[in-house]
């Protein structure tokens, strides 16, 4: 282990033992604000016409899988946590990722629907506490008590800012605080008698660290210092993140027939992408800044040998290198976007914010269909079928893994997808430490209403078709003056920002915001954020195409099978993609050529995220090659300087979330 992290984590460890532990949590960068503050607008959430499928994404997202499987699915419909009987359940995570995400979306996508359902649960979770204070389906049983899934902030966070921070119901608020504070009392003599923590608890224990922050935050209760203590605990009793991410013990591989001196749970994708925050979370209560320095470093090792030109990183349940064939799981990529918005957030780092911009706009759509009633367990960067593979190149997930379906490999995905839109859509706007400033962080179309400092209430609107537009029409009223921050990508090529149709500046961004100062009154800023086509290098000297937030790649035409159909839910189904053209290209970068296309009415179609739908699209000069299939299911890596076995023609490369079936990282060749 490095000699860094080591001595951070062995300081903490005595300081814990000897009581000199820091007194209070130490601030973050920015505020999150309450959930509806911030609502999709635009593409994120209009309809185009009465009786069609409205745009992505929570519309749809509310109308698909996720606002349905309640009424069906075993694993959340019935009365308790899980409904379901396999061995899965053992954990009992089901009931707890389902709320998780549903509750925002339900508040965002304004579903009654989804809201009642929502709320039945919450109140039959709170029915069923146990006078010990225990929570979940192990009341009144025999079963052994574990805090994973209980120390999730599925239950907590979201439903507290939904029912207490709208004020419709203090009452209710004043009931799940007082549930919440009975389990935080068991859970603290648990982990005092050394109770409820197996590998997965101790993998996950920042989750539980949130959930305790944000009620010291917010209902402390005068506990202050026992919430703090049991931040400790947690840390103390679980994985070393500081040692896993260090340079000496992070696997550079795949990492089948390697050995982790932290066990494999350590190199699990979904605890990876969770474990990216652990040392931000804790240096809110070590207060060592050591710890942030050791996040960043975490962060970027990670994406270095395992990371994906969607975005996401490489985990076919445990981390899987940087071959185009291996895999990245569902659960892992909102999981990582939600760290990197706590990460931005404690941090303040532009790189966080790029990268949960990229992930969102591309590997989360890539792996649901368009009308979001079917999802993928593993997504691939070259992806040449979707379908029960033989040989299979996931070594330990199964082959029916990369199959669009209700519940293909695990059910997890199932349940715990639907965070990523409306957790990507609240954290879009962040605040100042001083309440004074706001921040619009991911880039959008969206309506903020919030009353800063000093009663300056505020109301935002974003007009774009950003990522399928480089231009956003920002309009704001306030009730008194005060600074706006609009984050810059990384990306962006000779931006510029015109204030009040004035004349048009370079954007001067300092850590990635461009700040606007905004008068009492209404105050219009028009941000254009242009893009070069980028090229990233790939294993094999292959490449893969970027331009702005948006990473490209050939859309495979295709042909569906139905393999299986849901005997309650007839749209929840089971689909087999096949290739039916010729996929084997090689390209040659210097003719890519970007083309932007103009939506009728302005308005995108729906749903956005499906084949040939983009305006936005890149041509590239192409010829095909000699490429090997590995069985009939996936593409062998790709081929080095390969020969051009035909003339050559012009492909179109679309936005990687809207394939299905694809090639994003390619062979090169010169037309010349």
């Amino acid at each position: 282990m490095s000699t860094i992290a080591s001595l951070a984590h062995l300081s903490l460890f005595v300081a814990v033992c000897v009581g000199q532990t820091a007194s209070r949590l130490a601030p973050k960068k920015y505020l999150s604000l309450p959930l509806g503050t911030v609502k999709p607008a635009g593409w994120l959430s209009d309809r185009v016409n009465p009786g069609q499928l409205s745009l992505l994404c929570l519309k749809v997202q509310a109308a698909g899988l996720a606002g349905h499987q309640r009424e069906f699915y075993n694993y959340v419909s019935d009365g308790d946590w899980t409904g379901g009987s396999s061995a899965y359940s053992d954990l009992e995570e089901a009931g707890s990722y389902w709320f998780n995400g549903l509750v925002p979306t339900g508040v965002l996508a304004n579903d009654a629907s989804i809201q009642n359902q929502t709320q039945q649960f919450l109140e039959y979770v709170l029915d069923h506490q146990d006078s010990t204070g225990w929570i979940g389906p192990e009341v009144n049983t025999t079963k052994a008590r574990y805090l994973w899934g209980r120390l999730l902030p599925h239950l907590i966070d979201p439903s507290i800012v939904c029912l207490g921070e709208t004020k419709a119901d203090p009452s209710q608020a004043d009931r799940v605080v007082g549930a919440i504070w009975k389990f935080i009392q068991l859970a603290n003599t648990m982990l005092d008698n050394d109770e409820g923590l197996e590998d997965w608890g101790r993998s996950r224990w920042e989750e539980f660290a949130l959930t305790l922050q944000w009620i010291y935050d917010n209902y402390p209760n005068g506990q202050e210092d026992l919430l703090l203590n049991m931040m400790h605990k947690l840390k103390i009793t679980g994985f070393p993140w500081e040692d896993i991410f260090a340079e000496a013990n992070f696997p550079k591989t795949a990492t089948e027939g390697l050995t982790s001196p932290f066990g494999d749970l350590a190199w699990h994708g979904v605890n990876v992408a969770e474990g990216l925050k652990a040392l931000a979370v804790s240096y809110r209560f070590t207060q060592n800044k050591t710890e942030l320095d050791i996040a960043s470093a975490g962060w970027d090792i990670v994406f270095q040998y395992h990371g994906r030109p969607s975005g996401s990183f490489a985990a076919d349940e445990y981390l899987a290198g940087l071959e185009a064939a291996r895999g990245s799981e569902l659960c892992m990529v909102v999981e990582t976007m939600f760290s990197g918005s706590y990460l931005y957030q404690v941090i303040g780092d532009l790189k966080y914010a790029d990268r949960v911009e990229r992930i969102t706009y591309n590997a989360l759509p890539a792996t649901l269909t368009g009308d979001m009633w079917s999802r993928q367990y593993l997504q691939q960067q070259n992806q040449i079928a979707a379908k029960n593979m033989n040989p299979d190149p996931f070594p330990r997930d199964g082959s029916y893994s990369n199959v669009f379906g209700l519940e293909p490999n695990y059910p997890c995905c199932t349940v715990n997808h639907p965070q990523g839109w409306p957790k990507f859509i609240s954290n879009a706007f962040v605040l100042t430490p001083d309440k004074r400033s706001l921040v619009h962080v991911y880039l959008g179309p969206y309506s903020v209403n919030a009353t800063l400092a000093n009663n300056n209430h505020v109301a935002v609107t974003v007009d774009t078709l950003y990522p399928f537009s480089d231009t956003l029409t920002t309009t704001i009223t306030a009730d008194k003056p005060f600074k706006y921050y609009v984050r810059i990508p990384s990306w962006t090529s000779n931006g510029t920002v015109a204030v009040n149709n004035g004349a048009a500046h370079p954007v001067s961004p300092s850590n990635g915001l461009h700040s606007v100062a905004v008068e009492a009154g209404t105050t219009k800023i028009t941000l254009n954020l242009p893009a070069e086509i980028t090229t990233e290098e790939r294993p094999h000297g292959a490449i893969a195409v970027h331009r702005g937030p948006l990473h490209y790649a050939y859309d495979i035409p295709r042909s569906q099978t139905v393999l299986a159909r849901n005997t309650q839910q007839p749209l929840a189904v089971d689909l087999e993609f096949d290739a039916t053209a010729a996929w084997q290209y090689a390209i040659d970068p210097s003719t890519l050529t970007f083309h932007a296309g103009t939506p009728e009415s302005g308005k995108l179609p729906s749903p956005v995220f499906d084949s040939g739908l983009s305006p936005f699209t890149i041509s590239v000069t192409a010829c095909p090659i000699v490429w090997d299939v590995a069985g009939d299911t996936f593409a062998s890596a790709p081929p080095e300087s390969p020969a051009c076995t035909g003339s050559p023609v012009n492909i179109t490369l679309s936005p990687y979330g809207t394939t299905k079936l694809r090639i994003s990282e390619f062979p090169v060749y010169s037309a010349t």
